[in-house]
């Protein structure tokens, strides 16, 4: 087994990236309606393939998250690139911790996954997170280079709070503003004393 992979015939690749695309699709699908600890069985089920073909393409439920969030996660970094050239260090930072409460707060269970991949290198969603705290450590640069915001503040503290402010919004659904009041509480205490 220690050799490289069996490339399949052409018309199972192509069945193989049809399987993948569809349980991309469903995937997305049934986390976004159950939120992501929804059953695997549900997303192959839904996907028209057995378990096995999901676990083939995905060994776990967190590599399925990081190929379902891959599109979010790289307009992140997108917005990331553009916000460094901002003139302003301090509202860059805020306006990118705001798009990361968002993306973590549209699928439930995703802000409580994300912390935890923040201290598991050896998860996928690593995959995810490692790229977001490099984008987000430049950007935490500036603005403190810029005196808005405390030299001791770290990305990692800032990735946890913001998890934090998308998991509290999640679990009080009824109080839409809350998310961005307690960023607006948050930023307070990061500002340069």
């Amino acid at each position: 087994m220690g050799g490289q992979p069996e490339v399949p015939a052409p018309r199972r690749r192509a069945d193989a990236r049809r399987n993948y695309g569809r349980l991309l699709s469903e995937a997305r699908r049934t986390f976004a309606e159950q939120g992501t600890d929804a059953p695997l069985e549900e997303v192959a089920r839904r996907a028209g393939v057995g378990i096995g073909t999901l676990y083939r393409h995905f060994p776990n439920r967190e590599a399925l998250m990081s190929a379902v969030f891959a599109d979010a996660v790289s307009d992140l970094l997108e917005r990331s690139g553009a916000l460094r050239e901002s003139p302003e260090p301090c509202t860059a930072l805020v306006t990118w911790l705001r798009a990361l409460i968002t993306h973590a707060s549209e699928y439930r269970g995703l802000s409580r996954s994300l912390m935890t991949a923040c201290h598991d290198s050896t998860s996928a969603l690593a995959r995810c997170s490692d790229p977001i705290h490099a984008a987000g450590a430049a950007l935490l640069e500036r603005a403190q280079e810029a005196g808005a915001v405390r030299q001791e503040v770290s990305i990692t503290d800032l990735m946890q709070l913001t998890n934090a402010i998308a998991l509290a919004a999640e679990e009080t659904p009824c109080e839409p503003d809350l998310a961005d009041r307690l960023l607006r509480l948050t930023l307070r205490g990061l500002k340069g004393a």
